[in-house]
């Protein structure tokens, strides 16, 4: 019922509800996906993020240590800071730390005496420089013009020596560093910076001071003063790395940035070398300074392997659901319109039994009505034969003729020719039949068909064809939509006497004729010969047909 009502709707609609389903389960394993890839994130920047954690605790565990020691003596000279380094065996593992240093606070003024002193042991030791005579200057302002000349420094490789010399307080960012772990005696990271031996280098790097305090002379116990710095320079890429290779290896995107992630913060990188779909942000303190780690993936940008399996099996069901059902539908409708053409051959089927039947009962009961009218006038055997004879031939004429039109209208011309026929044989020239074109309905014809039959035969017997030069004349006119008038007139043949008897034709066109066609029919016999109007009736073809076929 619902594929008859909606042959089209219903298989659309189906698509559209597999296809929703299947939308809907590849949205979940998208989600699924995302969520995992997400949690990938957050695992892989929170294992980052604690290796950096562990490097920059270690290493202000080191400072400490280092800060404990050389608040104890009076000078930090190079043999207990060489002892120092080495008791602290550091691991080889450690990447990224360039190594631990020592720098002197020194007031101005006291620049040559701290070199003079330095060189005894450290002849190469260069002279004290800044970053730039401007962010020398103001930094010294902030400050009250101290500096802090890099004094040692550990390894002591030809690289490391070229940060002998350089005043830390020069630079803003490792000032502004040193400035926070003198104010909480704490280890403190700094900013992004270049490390001083990189030379001309660009590699960013950032370091971590521990300020050292020892007791001023002739004070008391309470009192003491800032004598330098303990500290511990990174390549912040090797850092990074280092970080990187102890975690889960994947394919993902690491940034570190000094505070907010923006670009003026970015300290390193280590980019998929694209945009990333998905991002997490992890904190990460070191040394006591905020950093910020980001990691993203790239991603693919398209369904994963199963999303895609999922999606095509869904969308291949549904158009083949869809499919069957445009086929059921198809086949239902065929169906509907077979039995309504099997239910209308039936119920005409059973209208033309009826129909047959009902003729036939006609037929017989002209045939009986004739058979009956000939007894009673028959003179003979062979009259009663050949009256009757001729008569059911004109019935079959007329049958004959409804035959061919396989029960339509018939043309007047045509019955009025079918019963004359065998009467203009030898001579034409005796009929006259003209009108109007006319079609008559069955019964109609048949009964017109018997009238002019009689009319015919009489005047073949008696009438105006019964001698040479008679003549028929048969015409007809409308005298309305449905109505034909007919007249048949003859003429030339002998004298119609007044006292004839009536005969069976006589009493079988104003009788039956007439009662078939519901009109009055006017049968005169004058002299000059036998005149016959009759009144046919014109029907529509819908009044009298059992069915459109």
């Amino acid at each position: 019922m619902w594929l008859l009502r909606f042959p089209r709707a219903l298989p659309a609609a189906l698509f559209l509800f597999i296809t929703a389903i299947t939308s809907a389960t590849v949205y979940g394993i998208e989600r699924t996906a995302d969520q995992q890839d997400r949690a990938e994130l957050r695992e892989y920047a929170g294992s980052i993020a604690a290796a950096l954690d562990r490097r920059g605790n270690s290493f202000s565990s080191y400072l400490r240590a280092g800060a404990a020691l050389f608040s104890t003596i009076e000078e930090v000279d190079p043999q207990t800071f060489r002892q120092f380094v080495a008791e602290l065996r550091l691991d080889q593992n450690y990447r990224g730390a360039e190594g631990i240093g020592w720098a002197a606070v020194l007031e101005s003024g006291e620049e040559e005496a701290f070199l003079q002193k330095v060189r005894v042991n450290q002849p190469a030791f260069p002279a004290i420089r800044s970053a730039s005579a401007q962010t020398n200057a103001s930094t010294n302002a902030s400050i009250d013009s101290r500096i802090a000349p890099v004094t040692y420094f550990s390894p002591d490789t030809s690289r490391n020596r070229r940060a002998l010399g350089f005043d830390m307080y020069s630079e803003p960012a490792r000032a502004a560093a040193m400035d926070e772990a003198k104010r909480v005696v704490m280890p403190i990271a700094s900013g992004k910076i270049v490390l001083a031996q990189e030379g001309a280098g660009e590699a960013p790097g950032f370091v971590i001071f521990m300020p050292v305090y020892k007791p001023v002379p002739g004070s008391a116990a309470q009192a003491r003063e800032l004598a330098g710095f303990v500290f511990s320079a990174f390549d912040a890429s090797k850092f990074l790395d280092a970080a990187i290779e102890g975690a889960p290896p994947t394919q993902l995107g690491v940034r570190l940035y000094d505070g907010p992630p923006q670009n003026a913060n970015l300290v390193v990188s280590r980019s998929l070398g694209s945009a990333g779909t998905d991002k997490f942000e992890q904190p990460v303190r070191i040394a006591n300074r905020d950093f910020m780690l980001v990691v993203d993936s790239s991603g693919s940008g398209s369904l994963g392997a199963l999303s895609m399996v999922t999606l095509v099996a869904g969308l291949s069901l549904a158009s083949l659901l869809m499919l069957i059902l445009r086929l059921l539908a198809a086949q239902a409708i065929e169906d509907r319109a077979r039995l309504a053409f099997y239910e209308e051959q039936h119920s005409i089927r059973i209208s033309l039994t009826r129909e047959l039947n009902h003729r036939v009962k006609n037929a017989l009961a002209n045939v009986l009505s004739i058979l009956s009218l000939t007894r009673r006038r028959a003179t003979g055997l062979d009259d009663f034969a050949e009256s009757l004879e001729g008569r059911v031939r004109a019935l079959s004429a007329t049958h004959d003729l409804l035959a061919e039109t396989e029960w339509g209208t018939v043309p007047i011309t045509s019955v009025i020719e079918a019963e004359t026929s065998h009467f203009s044989e030898t001579d034409s020239a005796k009929f006259l039949i003209d009108g109007p074109a006319v079609q008559l309905a069955p019964n109609d014809a048949l009964s017109f068909g018997l009238a002019i039959h009689e009319l015919a035969t009489n005047a073949a017997k008696y009438g105006a064809l019964s001698v040479p030069g008679g003549t028929v004349s048969v015409t007809w006119r409308l005298d309305a939509d449905d109505l034909a008038v007919v007249e048949w007139a003859e003429a030339g043949g002998p004298t119609v006497s007044e006292t004839r008897k009536r005969g069976f034709g006589t009493e079988l066109i104003e009788k039956i004729v007439a009662h078939e066609l519901k009109n009055r029919v006017d049968l005169q016999f004058p002299p000059s010969g036998v005149r016959c109007t009759m009144g046919v009736p014109v029907r529509m073809r819908g009044e009298f047909r059992i069915r459109e076929t």
